[in-house]
């Protein structure tokens, strides 16, 4: 998997479950964020860029960081 940094918008986060969802700008994926590939606190509909890796349960967001538009 490439570290190319892509953009996309928190489809949701769940601070209880310590896990959330992002929606990629360019192919509406949906991938997994865990907190511990959090750098921001993230919210939301926030705007997020972010990394792709091979998780354990497969593709996950690392290196989340909150960004203006």
């Amino acid at each position: 998997m490439s570290a190319e940094t892509r953009k996309g918008k928190v489809k949701f986060y769940l601070d209880e479950k310590l896990y959330g969802f992002i929606i990629d700008e360019e192919t509406n994926e949906e991938i997994y964020v865990p907190v511990a590939g959090l750098i921001d606190e993230i919210r939301n509909n926030d705007l997020v860029t972010y990394q792709k890796t091979e998780g354990k349960t497969g593709i996950e967001a690392i290196e989340v960081q909150t960004r203006k538009k």
